[in-house]
């Protein structure tokens, strides 16, 4: 008796190819049996993995007249939303098709928007539902919370935030999980505090939300804090791969190399595997750190490199002066056929900039477009900095002036650094009242030109920068000094007493100006 075998070739098939052929096989098991009710379809529907193969399911879902039944309809709907892009707009007929659709209909539409975009559409028919008088569950407040983070709007949050109190679901994990998140990301990290304090029982996610809001905000040194919190928590919540994800970018700010450490030895002693996210994120921790040599061994490490990858080696380079290394970085990704993006050729202008390679940085700035790398106002301000610095300061004035768009605060503000590095006090006044308008609440605009005046013995007008400074109230952000402590980082402003120790820190200080003092009392005597 014959066997039946797969035709040669068979078991090569790439996986695309072995979707096609499950699609396939789902498409001709829906033809070939006829089915009863809408869970005969339901299985089929899980085992589709192709649009085109969805769209045929459907077709038979809609000829067998199941079309308007609301389960169908949310797991059509939520199988569209999966396979995404195209999808969204079959998903929003399906959707649309449903004149009585239940909560789980609304919830799937509101997802698909939320996690595809665009996400004031989820928002809309988040509001449509209210109208339709469906109430709103627990799954359906993380979904339309997520939509208001993607618009970035506090306001959004706070009115969604209002409808979960009066449906009494506030005090649900999975919902004030949510809104810590959309908080954090909308910027209002105050309340996102709040709302992460009152949880009793808090899970990895809370965590998670709150520590990933200070890192990428400018709180960094929070987010630090908190994970020491979460190390000491007794409800037995550790940190996992999304709370190291997160903490990378406030070690790399700050240059906190002990918590990095700390981060990458977790890591291996969790056996987790350091996929590009991770990479990332250590190597521009090490780089920031001064560590170039530990993230250059990080980064050779990765079997498979995307372009953020790349560009954290690239900038680790770059910022300390390696330009030749940071190129052959460049040159040796393109080869591998990977096209830089926007931050990819910000960081090789900014390493010509520093090692004042302006031909290779014109190279560079005149081939993005065949990068398809759309040139905006900072790649400009980096081109004036790399002019500026190379003390070509009339060319960077010309480039400006040739700009095809219109050069804002980065722009003008690369200039006034170039015109303070070459002592152009005549070009920085000019340069000086356009910031003053662009940029009129920046104090360093007015700190950087009064210093000119002082540095060219004109003492009046340095003293009228400073008047200028009072009158308009602009604020300069107070100075602050750092020291890491048993892997702690402790931050002190000018007569900064915020610190529990304050009393101990200033009797030590005090004792060592006088051990300064007697030492060099002796050292005369």
């Amino acid at each position: 008796m014959h066997g039946l075998h797969p035709p040669p070739g068979f078991r090569r098939l790439s996986k695309p190819g072995l979707a096609w052929l499950r699609s396939l096989c789902v498409v001709v098991r829906v033809r070939r049996k006829p089915f009863k009710d809408s869970h005969d379809y339901t299985s089929f529907l899980r085992a589709c993995v192709s649009l085109k193969g969805l769209k045929q399911i459907h077709a038979q879902i809609v000829t067998a007249g199941c079309g308007h039944n609301p389960y169908l309809a949310a797991q059509l709907v939520s199988k569209y939303v999966e396979l995404g892009g195209a999808g969204m707009r079959d998903a929003r007929h399906v959707f649309d098709g449903i004149v009585h659709g239940d909560v789980l209909l609304w919830n799937v539409m509101i997802r698909g928007y939320a996690a595809l975009g665009p996400p004031e559409e989820a928002l809309r028919v988040y509001c449509r539902m209210r109208w339709s008088s469906i109430s709103a569950n627990l799954y359906t407040y993380p979904f339309v919370l997520k939509a208001c983070a993607g618009t970035g709007d506090v306001r959004n949050a706070q009115k969604v935030h209002g409808d979960a109190l009066k449906s009494g679901l506030e005090a649900d994990l999975f919902v004030v999980n949510a809104l810590v998140a959309c908080y954090a990301k909308c910027g209002d990290l105050a309340t996102a505090r709040q709302l992460f304090d009152e949880i009793p029982m808090k899970d990895p996610v809370s965590w998670n939300s709150m520590i990933a809001g200070y890192s990428q905000s400018e709180h960094p040194q929070e987010a630090l804090l908190l994970l020491h919190k979460m190390l000491r928590d007794d409800t037995g919540s550790k940190p996992d791969y999304v709370t190291l994800v997160g903490l990378l970018p406030a070690c790399a700010k700050l240059a906190a190399a002990h918590e990095g450490l700390w981060i990458h030895s977790y890591t291996i002693k969790l056996g987790m595997e350091v996929d590009v996210v991770l990479a990332s994120g250590l190597i521009a921790m090490y780089a920031n750190s001064g560590r170039l040599h530990v993230a250059r061994d990080i980064f050779d490490r990765v079997p498979e490199k995307n372009i953020v990858v790349w560009n954290a080696i690239i900038k680790g380079y770059g910022m300390y002066g390696h330009a030749s290394e940071a190129l052959y970085l460049f040159s040796q990704m393109l080869s591998m056929g990977l096209v830089p993006d926007s931050i990819c050729v910000l960081s090789i202008l900014s390493a010509c900039s520093h090692a004042g390679m302006v031909d290779k940085g014109w190279e560079i700035f005149c081939l993005m477009e065949e990068y398809g790398v759309e040139k905006v106002e900072v790649h400009y301000g980096c081109m004036v900095d790399l002019l500026g610095r190379a003390g070509l300061l009339q060319e960077a004035l010309e480039f400006i002036s040739s700009m095809p768009i219109m050069p804002g605060k980065d722009v003008w503000g690369a200039l006034l650094g170039a015109c303070r590095i070459h002592n152009n006090v005549e070009l920085a006044e000019v340069v000086a009242e356009r910031l003053f308008v662009l940029d009129p609440e920046n104090a360093g605009r007015y700190v950087a030109l009064a210093k000119m005046y002082v540095d060219a013995s004109r003492g009046d007008d340095a003293a009228r920068m400073r008047m200028m400074i009072r009158e308009r109230r602009v604020r300069k952000p107070p100075g602050c000094s750092s020291i890491e402590v048993d892997s702690m980082i402790y931050m002190f402003g000018v007569e900064d007493e915020s610190h529990p120790m304050t009393e101990e820190i200033y009797n030590a200080l005090e004792g060592l100006g006088r051990m300064i003092e007697d030492a060099d009392v002796a050292a005369i005597g």
